[in-house]
C-alpha cells in the first residue's frame, strides 16, 4: 500500500480567553481555531490546536513499510460550524518543542468557576493539574529557534526552514486543512531512528496549528474554524498520511498492452472482509471488449493483457463517497508481473468497521478511463 494513515494518539484545543486559559478540552469531539471576544474589553482572543501521533506507529511505517522516499501530509476535516470568517486568512502548523498531556476534560469543565482542576494541556500549562508545568520561555532553549506568544503561553514550537507549513483559506465551501509536512516528519524520524538532535532531528512532541498573527492582530475577529478531533464518532478524524511509490512494472515476454479501445476490467480475488493485520494483493484482469477475430487453439480469455504504466487505483468510503485515497499519479500506480496487473493494500492503515470501494483508472491513447467493478470490502476489527 503506497498510502498509509496514522491517527492522533491525542489532540486538544487551548484557549487564550482570560476565562479559559486554564481550560483543558482533551476529550471534546471537535478542535477549534476560534477568535473569542473578551468579556471586559474589545479584544479578540485566539485558540490553538495541538495534536500528536505515536512514536511507535511512526517508527513502524517509516522503518518497516516505506520504500524509497516518502511524502507526508496532515489533514483535518472541517465541521459545519465554521463562521464569521474574513475574506482570507493563513493557517500555520509547526512541530512543538515540548511534551504535553492530553487531559480528560471538556469545554464546559471550567476551572475558574467550579473548582475543577485542569488535568491536561491548556493555554497556561502543558501537563496535568498536579504538576502544572508552564510552557516555559523562549530564551530557555538555546539549541533551537523557538517561538510562542507574549507572554509566553499557548505552546512553544520550532520555527525556521523546514519547520513551517501554511495554508491559505478564503471564503469557500471547503475549509478542510491539508498541510504538507514531509520535512517535519523527516526531522522527527531522524530523531527516532538515530537519536539525532536539533537541527538534524527533533523529538516527536506533535504539532501546533495556529492562525497567522493570531495574537498581534486581535482588534478584529478572525472568525471560527472547527474541525473533527480524534474523539469524533465519524470517519473524519485528523490523519497523517505517509505516501510512497511501491509499484513495479514488469510484463511477460510479448505482452499485449491495451493502449486504445474499450476494455472489460475486473478486480479479482477480493475476499470481501479483511482484518487490519492483512496486506492482500488485488489482481486485475483486463481484455478488449471487442477483440479482433483470430483463429487459435485456445481461448483469448486466457491471454494476459496489461494496462499502460499510467494506471492507478483509488479507494472511497462506500457509504459517504468520501475519497480516502485519490488517483495519485505518483503514489497509487498499478504494478505488473508475469500474472498481470495488481496492487497491494495494507489494511492496518484503514479505519475498521467501514466498507470501502475500489476504483481503477487507466490512461491510454483514448484519454482517461475510470472503471467501477462494484468491488468493495469491509475492514473488521
Amino acid at each position: 500500500m503506497a498510502y498509509y494513515f496514522l491517527y492522533p494518539e491525542k489532540d486538544t484545543t487551548i484557549y487564550s480567553h482570560p476565562f479559559r486559559q486554564d481550560l483543558n478540552t482533551g476529550i471534546v469531539e471537535t478542535l477549534s481555531l476560534a477568535s473569542e471576544k473578551g468579556d471586559t474589553d474589545n479584544l479578540y482572543y485566539p485558540s490553538r490546536v495541538l495534536l500528536k501521533f505515536k512514536d511507535s506507529e511512526l517508527n513502524e511505517v517509516l522503518k518497516n513499510k516505506v520504500i524509497n522516499n516518502f511524502s507526508a501530509s496532515l489533514k483535518l476535516y472541517a465541521t459545519e460550524f465554521s463562521k464569521d470568517l474574513p475574506t482570507s486568512q493563513t493557517v500555520e502548523i509547526y512541530p512543538l518543542s515540548q511534551s504535553w498531556d492530553n487531559g480528560t476534560q471538556r469545554y464546559l469543565d471550567r476551572p475558574y468557576n467550579n473548582n475543577v482542576t485542569s488535568n491536561g494541556a491548556s493555554w497556561l500549562y502543558r501537563d496535568n493539574g498536579t504538576t502544572k508545568s508552564s510552557w516555559g520561555t523562549i530564551t530557555a532553549n538555546t539549541t533551537a529557534s523557538l517561538s510562542g506568544s507574549l507572554p509566553v503561553s499557548g505552546g512553544i514550537w520550532y520555527t525556521g526552514s523546514g519547520f513551517e507549513s501554511t495554508q491559505s483559506i478564503g471564503i469557500v465551501n471547503n475549509f478542510d486543512l491539508n498541510f504538507e509536512v514531509t520535512s517535519q516528519i523527516q526531522k522527527i524520524s531522524s530523531s527516532i531512528f538515530a537519536s539525532q538532535t536539533y537541527p538534524t532531528g527533533i523529538p516527536n512532541n506533535g504539532f501546533i496549528i495556529i492562525r497567522k498573527d493570531d495574537v498581534f492582530n486581535n482588534n478584529a475577529t478572525q472568525g471560527t474554524l472547527k474541525y473533527f478531533s480524534v474523539d469524533t464518532n465519524t470517519i473524519f478524524s485528523p490523519s497523517l498520511t505517509i505516501k510512497w511509490d511501491d509499484s513495479s512494472y514488469i510484463t511477460s515476454s510479448g505482452a499485449t498492452i491495451l493502449t486504445s479501445g474499450k476494455i472489460q476490467l475486473n478486480i479479482n480475488n477480493n475476499k470481501g472482509t479483511y482484518r487490519q493485520i492483512e496486506e492482500p494483493t488485488f489482481r486485475i484482469s483486463s481484455r478488449k471488449q471487442f477483440p479482433t477475430r483470430t483463429f487459435t487453439t485456445s481461448s483469448n480469455y486466457l491471454d494476459i493483457n496489461y494496462l499502460t504504466t499510467a494506471s492507478y487505483y483509488s479507494i472511497e468510503d462506500y457509504t459517504s463517497k468520501e475519497v480516502i485515497i485519490p488517483f495519485d499519479t505518483e503514489f497509487t500506480k498499478l504494478s505488473a508481473d508475469n500474472e498481470g496487473m495488481y496492487f497491494k493494500l495494507d489494511m492496518q492503515g484503514l479505519q475498521p468497521e467501514r466498507y470501502y470501494r475500489l476504483l481503477i483508472r487507466h490512461d491510454n491513447n483514448d484519454g482517461i478511463n475510470v472503471y467501477d467493478d462494484d468491488c468493495y470490502f469491509k475492514i473488521a476489527r
